[in-house]
């Protein structure tokens, strides 16, 4: 496989995402540069909404397809925003007002534990009996004050106490060893290559 479909049009996944796989010497190709349209992300479970959406694009481009639907999950509040974490304050879709309903939302509460929740699936075609399915998961907490320039989403709230800082403070090589979206991408590897 050299090529693959990401769908996906947020510049921060594709970034990242082109970072990871360049070493693998498989290009990343965003869905916008085959003008797939995005759709919906119907299903309450991170694996339904991450196949939907590859073999959306797979059948769109002919091409196999990468699709991840991640999100932060929080204790306190029984896992939420979980897969509605990218329009957790409505729309349209904005990081800044996300983090800020999501720190109103924990006003109060000591319990701060939370974690970054990624799944990823890969399918060869649309119609691929065996999507490969990856997941990877990284634990901070939620912190009332933005820190950081780095990264988007919920990077600058969400606190990694072993490393003292923000996701957003974190330079993009050790985030992009760190982060969720990488375990899952290393579990998916794995995977590609026993395949």
């Amino acid at each position: 496989m050299k090529q693959i479909v990401l769908a996906s049009n947020n510049q921060g996944k594709i970034k990242e995402f082109r970072d990871i796989f360049t070493n693998l010497n498989i290009e990343i190709i965003p869905q916008a540069e085959f003008n797939v349209p995005e759709i919906d992300e119907p299903y309450f479970t991170f694996v339904e909404n991450s196949l939907h959406k590859a073999r959306h694009c797979s059948k769109c481009t002919g091409l196999p397809s990468l699709a991840d639907d991640s999100g932060i999950c929080v204790s306190a509040l029984n896992g939420a925003p979980g897969v509605f974490s990218a329009r957790y304050a409505g729309e349209p879709k904005s990081d800044l007002r996300n983090n800020q309903k999501l720190v109103a939302d924990l006003s109060g509460i000591t319990d701060r534990k939370a974690y970054f929740y990624c799944v990823l699936v890969l399918v060869r075609s649309n119609d691929d009996p065996e999507p490969i399915i990856a997941d990877g998961k990284i634990h901070g907490e939620i912190i009332d004050s933005p820190r950081g320039s780095s990264g988007f989403g919920y990077n600058p709230i969400f606190y990694i106490p072993s490393l003292e800082k923000t996701v957003a403070q974190l330079d993009d090589e050790i985030k992009n060893e760190i982060s969720h979206r990488r375990l899952a991408t290393n579990n998916l590897i794995n995977k590609l290559k026993t395949a």
